[in-house]
């Protein structure tokens, strides 16, 4: 007897059932994106391994841990993509639309990250990122933000806050990094493995420790504001008024500071505490110099990322939430073999006269009994009963499964307007559609 194939660990498959909630998620999202002038991009899932550690950062745990790198047969090392923005960026660049009017793009699809698997955190995950090109000042920082919370309204999700903080221009960050080592370097007794690792490669990172012992020391380390430009200040503190205008509440942290090189000014990340350790539900910011430091203009970047797998998580738990169902809204039920033919002409041409509907006709045999339980718990709103005495007559029975109305019978050429015309499923009534 072979051995049972199952999943890569952290790898997940997302089940028949649970594929409603993220329809329901992916397309209220999408919907906004489209609303506030998004358009869609698709890049590779593999590239160029070159194109992460030059834009991630080769010192950051993503490159040095977590990336799934691979020898292809030509000898060129490649990488499925651990994040979206990097591809966004070799995309415009490669395809000379860097400096298109129409720079404000979205992205869907699995990233790749070998990471430890918990609650929120997979190998495989799922986001939905945007991305925006050749705007510099502080009003794009505020409308993907207040974008966010649109989002998070038409989901009627609740329980996630606003961090922000900046990490100003370059040579801010310059500065602060090197304040950052000197701190820690002279509290070096204090510090863990990972924390000794990352201190005069990514001296950020030991911000984001979640040792308890390194709290304390964390918590007196010099902070980013005290190394700002003016420029950066202003730049901040024009974007806060706008979402004070708009009434987005945020809380400021100066520990936040991301962990990937490319970052520069305003981050944020819209946290829970309902996950555990992955606070994190969608989490962006500036990258002024990424689109130069790959061969392209002086242009100005600002993106995030939405966590899918986590996002479904907390509505999962919100039972105030009407998912759409994806049953079908009908079931035909052939009666009897010989008005298979004729059962499947009229499957077909009912879903030419009604293209909003969902049919599910009935394949495998069985008695009538059988069939008429698989149509109810099929979910469907109607059962069409097509049998001898039917098939004769041109005529075919209509029966509701939710209700206790009687079996009607109607002809052939009657059904589709017997169906629409006296709201007899769903999508004809006030039924929520996908």
């Amino acid at each position: 007897m072979s051995q049972q194939i199952k999943a890569i660990r952290g790898m997940h498959d997302t089940l028949p059932d649970e594929m409603p909630l993220w329809h329901f998620v992916e397309s209220t999202i999408i919907q906004t994106l489209h609303n506030y002038g998004y358009r869609e991009i698709r890049t590779p899932i593999l590239e160029k391994t070159e194109l992460f550690k030059h834009s991630i950062g080769e010192t950051t745990d993503i490159v040095t841990k977590e990336m799934y790198t691979f020898e292809d047969r030509n000898g060129e090392l490649l990488t499925m993509r651990p994040e979206g923005t990097a591809s966004c960026v070799r995309a415009l660049i490669e395809n000379g639309l860097v400096q298109s009017n129409h720079n404000r793009l979205w992205y869907y699809g699995p990233m790749f990250r070998h990471e430890r698997p918990q609650k929120g955190r997979l190998r495989q995950f799922h986001q939905i990122g945007i991305e925006v090109f050749g705007i510099p000042g502080p009003d794009i920082d505020a409308e993907i933000i207040i974008m966010c919370a649109r989002i998070w309204k038409a989901l009627s999700l609740d329980g996630i806050k606003l961090e922000l903080n900046t990490l100003g221009n370059p040579q801010a960050r310059q500065d602060y990094r090197e304040r950052l080592i000197e701190y820690f370097s002279d509290n070096r007794d204090q510090l863990d493995d990972d924390s000794l690792n990352r201190l005069n490669k990514n001296p950020m990172r030991i911000l984001d420790s979640k040792n308890p012992d390194l709290k304390k020391l964390i918590e007196s380390a010099p902070q980013m504001a005290e190394s700002l430009d003016d420029e950066s200040k202003d730049h901040f503190a024009t974007m806060q008024t706008i979402l004070d205008t708009n009434g987005i509440k945020y809380q400021i942290n100066p520990r936040l500071v991301r962990g990937l090189d490319y970052y520069n000014r305003t981050v944020f990340e819209w946290v829970t505490d309902r996950l555990g350790a992955q606070s994190a539900v969608c989490a962006g910011g500036r990258y002024d110099g990424m689109v130069e430091h790959f061969g392209g203009p002086v242009t100005p970047g600002i993106g995030f990322g939405i966590g899918l797998e986590r996002l479904t998580l907390l509505l999962q738990e919100n039972e105030q939430i009407d998912i759409p169902q994806e049953n079908p809204d009908i079931y035909l039920v052939i009666a009897t073999d010989e008005a298979i033919d004729a059962a499947m002409k009229l499957a077909e041409t009912l879903r030419d006269q009604l293209p909003e509907i969902r049919l599910m006709t009935h394949c495998g045999g069985g008695n009538f009994k059988k069939q008429f339980k698989k149509a109810d718990k099929s979910g469907a709103s109607l059962a069409l009963i097509l049998g001898s005495k039917e098939l004769e007559n041109q005529t075919i029975g209509i029966k509701s499964l939710r209700t206790d109305a009687e079996q009607i019978e109607v002809s052939w050429t009657e059904l589709a307007d017997k169906i629409r015309n006296n709201n007899l499923i769903g999508c004809y009534s006030s039924k929520a559609r996908l």
